[in-house]
């Protein structure tokens, strides 16, 4: 497995408010991995994608906007932030990650190192 989810204590320190864990799906082919993380209702502008060293941190933030002169009677969606942070295998470049945005999913892809890709060797015959 190239990408491990972080599940530490010290990184909740981090983050002061609860957040909510975006369901995320990783796929790994000879090339890479990608990953998808399901941001629903989160616009473009309210999501951040950072790599750091060897850690992933997708956010996101939920704007639930609520008529005026109405209120909410019932809130399943108590903390309208998302985030995920995950360690990445030094098998990726972190360098030449890609992401894009498509009706509520981020898909993000990290190719692997140039090192860590499979390659043909030719045999020689004598």
């Amino acid at each position: 497995m190239t990408i491990q989810t972080q599940t530490h204590p010290e990184n909740e320190r981090q983050q002061p408010e609860s957040c909510l864990l975006p369901p995320v799906d990783v796929t790994e082919d000879v090339s890479g991995i990608t990953l998808y993380a399901d941001f629903p209702g989160v616009p473009k502008e309210r999501l951040k994608l950072q790599v750091e060293a060897q850690t992933l941190t997708i956010e996101g933030e939920l704007t639930l906007d609520v008529p005026e002169g109405m209120e909410a009677v019932h809130v399943e969606v108590a903390h309208p932030r998302f985030r995920r942070v995950f360690t990445l295998s030094k098998e990726l470049d972190s360098e030449r990650v890609s992401a894009d945005f498509n009706q509520g999913v981020l898909k993000i892809r990290i190719p692997k190192t140039a090192h860590a890709q499979p390659r043909k060797v030719s045999i020689q015959v004598e």
